[in-house]
């Protein structure tokens, strides 16, 4: 519903239809695909190792953390919501990145769907939902693991999974933005170095209250900051106004990367 709102106000109406055909063209390719089974799967085990080896393992050394409304919990506790949302930014960027890179610079799978009535707004917004339906893939599995661990309620997690498919269109809204300003596969070490930077230093395995007070500062006007946040408290049972504003926050990733994702796409292919 974000996504063609946003998209309405960029460019007109907008065609389901024509969207729908951009997703799916993917399931197409993904059915005929085998090699990209095995890279859709492996993409959940990363986040997943991460919980285990770090929450669980080193968690056992730290013990129990403070929440803001006075409660304690384990520090895998604390840990997992913050991987969650790492897992559907992963999955997003994944998708927005590398693929549509591909895509547009090599297949020219893009150009040959603007010789269709497909717009660029439809074609960004067919990608996006695309690469929130894989990022809500890894986030539907790593949930059902949460709550086999016992690290998360069942309830505050099924209501966790819309938070997280937000945090799929964020990510994968700016990611898209970003890949068309890429000017060949070297630029990909920034992308990842930037990624994976934000997967540290987001609040993901301490509070972010425990930073010197200028780190503290600039990570909280960083966007993963703004989703672990957001899925943190809901998976912990903790809602408020705060999570507003940190939704509001992936809300305007979501309508900021999709109109420039558009307007580059439409100035580099269209033109």
């Amino acid at each position: 519903m974000v996504t063609l709102v946003a998209a309405r106000r960029l460019s007109g109406d907008v065609s389901v239809s024509r969207v729908g055909a951009v997703v799916g063209r993917n399931v197409g390719a993904l059915r005929s695909g085998a090699s990209y089974w095995l890279v859709l799967v492996s993409g959940f085990f990363e986040p997943l190792l991460y919980l285990l080896s770090i929450g669980v393992g080193v968690g056992a050394l730290v013990g129990a953390l403070p929440l803001g409304d006075g409660r304690q919990v384990s520090y895998a506790v604390f840990v997992a919501p913050a991987t969650l949302a790492a897992s559907a930014m992963n999955g997003a960027l994944a998708e927005t990145t590398f693929n549509f890179f591909f895509k547009m610079r090599y297949a020219k799978t893009f150009e040959a769907i603007f010789a269709t009535p497909v717009r660029p707004i439809e074609v960004a917004l067919g990608e996006l939902c695309w690469a929130m339906a894989r990022s809500s893939i890894y986030t539907a599995l790593f949930l059902v693991v949460m709550v086999a661990l016992g690290l998360a309620e069942p309830v505050w997690a099924l209501a966790a999974f819309p938070a997280t498919m937000l945090v799929g269109l964020a990510f994968g809204a700016v990611g898209m933005a970003a890949s068309t300003l890429l000017r060949g596969w070297q630029d990909f070490d920034l992308l990842n170095a930037a990624q994976f930077s934000l997967f540290l230093f987001s609040g993901t395995f301490s509070p972010v209250g425990d930073y010197p007070p200028v780190l503290a500062a600039v990570v909280q006007v960083t966007p993963l900051y703004h989703a672990v946040e957001l899925v943190r408290g809901l998976t912990l049972g903790v809602p408020g106004w705060p999570l507003v504003g940190h939704a509001a926050y992936l809300v305007a990733m979501v309508v900021a990367g999709l109109w420039f994702a558009a307007r580059r796409m439409q100035r580099v292919l269209c033109a």
